[in-house]
């Protein structure tokens, strides 16, 4: 009987490593990953080392079959491999998204123009005005302020008609923002004004944390969408290609949903056993990926249409995620905006 390569692994203590997979297969600088394969433990008294690329990471767990390390600080996409006493494994691709602006203060999502541009805030603590309200980030890397004298800036969205509106939780005001980055008052008494995003008519959604979903139609008409249960931090919203929009808005729980509202404002648990989930974008495939932590494990995670939940990319204190037009993915943290390759498109409903 032909034996396959792991059963014959067993019959040999010692051996170069192999790895098989890796999981996931992209992080943050810090991020948790986990190698599976073959003679991945110690030998002897030698613990493995591994490299991501030219950089060394810290080794916390090493079993003959799986090792978990933590990605470099320094480290940027390139190869893994792991050496041993017995030699050097195989090198396989590894992504690690790349800082492209620090000393912001997302609390939710960035966004993103047509163009590419980034737009993040630097929201502050609640009723402390900071210097610059929103800054715009080159896809290079470049942050210029862009808009300031929102108090508390918070979520983030294009219209159909390419402006971008920013909502502040602290005065319960959406804000309209010129080329130019100069606001105006939009709507308010939208409560604690968190998430927004508009559908393809040109309705704009806002999240109230305390509970109440907003529809603001192109007439500036202001209806109650629906309600859920009080957020202690946000609520974070993303429209659909039909219409549906998709809440997350994280409570005390360790058992949290992702919402589906539909077009008549009914709203019913459309994936749940996320932990803390918080920014969500949709790819052009209808999966949605949803910064959250999923069996332990914070980072990225992909759900699939069916219900099929997986972690995509290792990484803590994510707080938001957009696809960009140039293909990339953007990552907001609550004091930096990141962007990775991850080979996904995002929706487009405009």
């Amino acid at each position: 009987m032909v034996r396959s390569r792991s059963q014959l692994a067993q019959d040999v203590p010692f051996g170069a490593p192999h790895i098989d997979d890796v999981v996931p297969s992209a992080a943050l600088p810090q991020g948790e990953v986990e190698l599976v394969g073959e003679h991945l433990g110690p030998e002897g008294f030698q613990a493995p080392s591994v490299f991501v690329g030219t950089h060394a990471a810290h080794v916390t767990m090493s079993r003959r079959g799986r090792l978990a390390f933590r990605v470099p600080e320094d480290a940027t996409t390139g190869l893994i491999e792991v050496r041993s006493a017995a030699g050097v494994s195989n090198a396989v691709p590894f992504r690690v998204a790349r800082e492209l602006s620090s000393g912001l203060h997302p609390v939710t999502s960035p966004a993103v123009s047509r163009s590419g541009m980034i737009y993040a805030t630097i929201s502050g603590p609640r009723g402390k005005q900071t210097p610059v309200s929103v800054v715009r980030i080159s896809p290079d890397g470049r942050g210029t302020p862009f808009v300031t004298g929102v108090l508390n800036a918070t979520g983030l969205a294009f219209s159909p008609d390419g402006d971008l509106y920013v909502t502040s939780r602290a005065e319960g005001n959406v804000y309209r923002v010129d080329g130019a980055g100069e606001p105006s008052l939009y709507a308010e008494g939208m409560g604690i004004a968190t998430g927004a995003a508009f559908d393809a008519e040109g309705n704009l959604f806002v999240g109230d944390r305390s509970g109440t979903i907003f529809k603001i139609d192109p007439q500036r008409r202001i209806f109650v969408y629906a309600t859920l249960e009080p957020s202690v931090s946000a609520y974070h919203l993303v429209v659909g290609g039909d219409g549906t929009l998709f809440v997350t808005g994280p409570t005390l729980g360790s058992n949290e949903a992702i919402w589906a509202i539909d077009p008549h404002g009914e709203a019913r648990a459309w994936y749940r056993g996320l932990g803390r989930p918080q920014g969500l974008a949709l790819s052009r495939e209808g999966d949605i990926y949803v910064t959250a932590c999923l069996r332990g494990r914070r980072g990225l995670v992909r759900v699939s249409p069916s219900g099929e939940a997986s972690l995509v990319l290792s990484g803590i204190g994510l707080v938001g995620v957009t696809f960009s037009p140039l293909g990339t993915t953007i990552l907001a943290t609550n004091e930096a905006v990141l962007d990775v390759d991850l080979g996904v498109e995002g929706i487009s409903l405009f």
